[in-house]
């Protein structure tokens, strides 16, 4: 039978599953994380765990938390379980499990953010770090800046003490902690966003302008934010990661299942200390830039290439887009040709070494990713993933017609159908305004590019949106395959 996962139960796991060795009750918390999803335990979570391993960082366990309300449904699950997490690895041939210990406390959810704010403003938190997902920083729609006119971000300025937003919460904490001596700490960054720590220096410090001008100036002196590039495939669970768990004889509630590869680049820019996170895989560069524009014009920008037609043809998972000949090809050529051309190398790989690293672990059958899931919150992803790529190649005089056949195709799935007639169910944050104007795009192509705060200028690029307008016309008239078979023979 199954073993729950507790600290209790620990030495009663099948031998063949790694476990904590180090003592998790001698642990003592130095980084507050927002945002327990699988990613983080996956990936942040797990690096400070092998530190752990070797006896390092002993001082550096994760208090974890969240701004949410449906936050607590996660709390409750890993409370129950002494914030442990299985994690397992799921290679092409065979997997793995390892129980991570690095976690320790998960901070209450409350409306105000009360807990939350006052675990931060405690002198042994050093480290704030978050997972939000790129859409969570509150950029504004042109993508620009700062969305200062947010209802959430008009609250926080507005209610100091009672902030709604994970920004507010680290605002409120470091007024507390300036005023009390403590010092500053470092916010963390660990999204899928280029220039993550500039961005997260942006949301805070702005919002800490609207609410103290004298606050702001010393967060911007006192506190870092680096920069940073993370890499790991991490599907949700559902109930097939539930039963891999008890295939392993663990009764876990959240279990994490994820490939095997991660990859975590950081600039080292930490104000109040770090964990020597290299001693366990990581990589401290002031290449920052280039390697996360590598991953994600190539991995990220990648994703939206396969998946949004997939979920047009219905093709259910990641592998199975690059099991599907025609979406295979159209990932290879677009990669090669519109994205790869654009990024520059890092240590140790080339461009085109990566878009064969990445189509490999796409490829990877045991990771069960969903098309849904990759193809989610287009309204974010294309502009930060895909759109630079093609802003790069009408600066060059590089080919985009690829790139343009993507975005037709994103706008074909916004239509809320798929090919054989079944129903596409919401799955952007503004999928509404996005269903209405595919509708509208259908007989005016141009309608779709005419959402600003997705294309800006690309509208008006004449290479680009000509090159849209006959990939959307083509694809309503004759089908996503017939529009891929005429790209891949241009």
């Amino acid at each position: 039978m199954a073993i729950k996962l507790s600290n209790a139960t620990l030495n009663r796991l099948p031998d063949s599953v790694e476990r904590p060795r180090y003592d998790r009750s001698a642990l003592r918390a130095g980084i507050v994380h927002i945002g327990l999803g699988n990613f983080h335990r996956a990936h942040q979570a797990w690096y400070l765990h092998r530190l752990m391993q070797q006896g390092l960082a002993q001082d550096w366990a994760i208090v974890g938390a969240g701004v949410r309300s449906y936050d607590a449904v996660q709390r409750a699950k890993l409370a129950a379980q002494d914030y442990l997490t299985t994690l397992i690895e799921l290679g092409p041939e065979s997997s793995s499990a390892e129980v991570v210990g690095s976690m320790i406390d998960y901070i209450p959810i409350e409306e105000d953010n009360g807990a939350l704010i006052a675990r931060m403003a405690e002198p042994d938190i050093r480290i704030v770090a978050l997972t939000v997902t790129e859409g969570g920083y509150y950029i504004d729609p042109a993508g620009k800046g700062f969305d200062a006119a947010h209802p959430d971000i008009v609250h926080d300025a507005a209610n100091p003490d009672r902030p709604r937003t994970a920004f507010g919460a680290m605002v409120a904490a470091l007024r507390l902690r300036r005023a009390r001596g403590t010092g500053p700490f470092t916010g963390q960054s660990c999204d899928n966003l280029q220039a993550n720590g500039r961005i997260l220096r942006q949301t805070v410090v702005s919002l800490a302008r609207m609410q103290d001008p004298d606050l702001a100036d010393w967060i911007e002196t006192n506190c870092s934010f680096p920069n940073s590039m993370v890499d790991c495939i991490v599907p949700a669970t559902g109930p097939k990661e539930l039963a891999q768990a008890l295939a392993f004889g663990i009764d876990d509630a959240a279990p994490v299942t994820h490939e095997n590869f991660r990859q975590w680049v950081i600039e080292d820019d930490f104000c109040a200390g770090r964990p020597d996170w290299d001693r366990a895989g990581a990589t401290f560069s002031d290449r920052v830039h280039d390697y996360e524009v590598m991953k994600i014009r190539i991995l990220n920008g990648g994703h939206q290439v396969i998946s949004v037609p997939g979920e047009v043809l219905r093709v259910e998972t990641i592998s199975g887009c690059m099991e599907h000949p025609k979406i295979r090809a159209l990932y290879d050529k677009v990669e090669r040709e519109e994205i790869a051309p654009h990024v520059a190398e890092v240590p140790g790989m080339t461009p085109e070494a990566y878009v064969d690293l990445i189509a490999r672990r796409f490829s990877n059958p045991a990771i069960v990713d969903t098309t849904r899931r990759v193809a989610f919150d287009g309204s974010s992803r294309h502009p930060g993933f895909v759109l630079p790529s093609v802003r790069e190649g009408l600066a060059a005089g590089k080919p985009v017609s690829g790139l343009a056949l993507v975005e037709a195709a994103w706008a074909r799935m916004c239509a809320g159908t798929r090919e054989d007639g079944s129903e596409i169910t919401p799955n952007d944050p503004f999928w509404e305004a996005l269903t209405l104007r595919a509708q509208e795009a259908k007989s005016d192509p141009r309608r779709w590019l005419e959402i600003r705060q997705t294309y800006g200028d690309l509208a008006d690029a004449p290479r680009f949106a000509d090159a849209f307008a006959h990939w959307l016309e083509m694809i309503w008239a004759e089908g996503m395959s017939a529009a891929i078979d005429a790209y891949l023979a241009s």
